[in-house]
């Protein structure tokens, strides 16, 4: 997608955004041990931690190497 690839400032902020935020839920539910919250926090968390991912992995894919 063309959008990634010429907004890189938008897409650094939005990377480095959801990770501190799914970092700090990870570890805010694991501290809470045993309570269900606790648990959605991190599944939160790690949801977060995955769009970060999808959004640095968007402007490569519609690149495919030669013979790929």
């Amino acid at each position: 997608m063309k959008f990634w690839k010429e907004h890189t400032g938008l897409r650094a902020l939005f990377i480095a955004g959801f990770f501190l935020v799914g970092l700090a839920l990870v570890i805010y539910g694991w501290k809470l041990t045993g309570k269900l919250s606790g648990l959605g926090l991190m599944i939160a968390g790690v949801i977060l931690l995955l769009a970060a991912l999808m959004i640095y992995n968007k402007p490569f894919e519609g690149d495919k190497g030669p013979g790929l």
